[in-house]
């Protein structure tokens, strides 16, 4: 799965916005090609983390908080799930997503039984 993330507690400066719109233009072209490769399996944006909720269950009590529930500053913004050979091809597409150019990009196996 590739996770993209971005450092949602610093404003943007117009170099940065402008890069950033020009990454998520070139996500199109990643696609068809993640598609045609026959890797891309689903995806998909999130809103933003400040239209989040968290809930956790502490002792039989659903407690949910606003927001993302997180000691960092970065934020999940989307997610590809692939079906790569393996991981040097799953960290070969993350390199050529445009969000790699203007944001971060973890690459995590899925668990499977």
């Amino acid at each position: 799965m590739l996770i993209f993330c971005s450092d949602a507690s610093t404003g943007m400066s117009a170099d940065e916005v402008g890069n950033a719109a020009a990454a998520m233009e070139g996500c199109e072209e990643w696609t068809r090609d993640m598609e045609s490769r026959g890797f891309l399996r689903g995806g998909a944006g999130l809103r933003p983390s400040d239209e989040a909720r968290t809930l956790r269950v502490r002792d039989e009590q659903v407690l949910l908080s606003d927001g993302p529930f997180a000691e960092t500053r970065d934020q999940i913004g989307g997610f590809s799930l692939l079906e790569c050979p393996g991981p040097d091809e799953a960290l070969e597409a993350a390199a050529g997503h445009p969000w790699a150019r203007v944001g971060q990009i973890e690459v995590r196996p899925v668990w499977e039984p």
